[in-house]
């Protein structure tokens, strides 16, 4: 999407070789294709939805970069998501249109909230409105504090259960840890760290129900010097293809 953004992550991708430790991964053997770049996808979503939509015909698993949370809305319209799974500190619930409403807005265009799981929602970071609205729809709400005693795989595998099948995930990077993403405006400290986010890439990918993923809120020109945001960026993108 945002040509700054994809092309860092491109750019960071070289850094990184296809070795895996898992011998069941071989990374050499995937076919990967870019679709290129869309300067201002929120311009015209009915268009965006449609490019996407295309795109969702060619491919096994479509990986969105951003920029901002506001293209989770035509990423899942494109590709007929049917449940979400969202990584991100954040309801993402408010009125109007913009990098704070895409859940609301897919459930107001038909998504169910009974399919939508929310991982990592932190303290101090939302309204209590919009965990009222949260609950309102029906979304399951897996806390930041709930990851603290669970396993990736268990909490990765309580959200199937819930969402179902021709999923959209959302990683929303200011899920993590501040420290780990400081081109990230909204994290906060204490997200979750940058291996955990790295294990759920993995488990999404390996999970034939997910059919699309994003990777958004990342401000390339605000990263830390040795650019760590963008290249936790690019190790999602790895992470979910292997």
């Amino acid at each position: 999407f945002p040509v700054t953004i994809c092309q860092a992550i491109r750019e960071s991708l070289q850094r990184y070789s296809l070795a895996h430790s898992n011998p069941a991964v071989m990374m050499e053997k995937l076919k990967v294709w870019d679709a290129g770049n869309l300067t201002n996808p929120n311009s015209d979503e009915t268009e965006t939805i449609e490019q996407v939509r295309q795109y969702s015909l060619k491919s096994k698993m479509f990986v969105a970069l951003g920029g901002d949370n506001s293209i989770t809305y035509s990423v899942a319209k494109g590709m007929g998501a049917q449940g979400l799974i969202t990584f991100d500190a954040h309801y993402d619930l408010r009125d109007g249109s913009s990098n704070g409403s895409p859940v609301r807005r897919l459930i107001e265009s038909g998504l169910a909230g009974k399919r939508i799981v929310q991982i990592g929602i932190a303290e101090f970071s939302n309204s209590p409105a919009y965990a009222a609205r949260a609950r309102e729809y029906g979304i399951t709400v897996i806390h930041r504090s709930e990851l603290r005693n669970s396993s990736c795989e268990d909490i990765w595998k309580r959200a199937l259960d819930v969402a179902g099948d021709h999923l959209h995930v959302d990683f929303d990077i200011d899920v993590c840890d501040r420290s780990v993403v400081p081109a990230c405006p909204a994290a906060a400290p204490g997200g979750i760290s940058a291996d955990e986010i790295r294990q759920f890439a993995f488990l999404a990918g390996a999970s034939p129900q997910v059919r699309s993923i994003d990777i958004t809120e990342i401000d390339s020109s605000q990263d830390a010097p040795d650019q760590r945001t963008v290249r936790l960026g690019a190790l999602v993108v790895l992470g979910t293809l292997s």
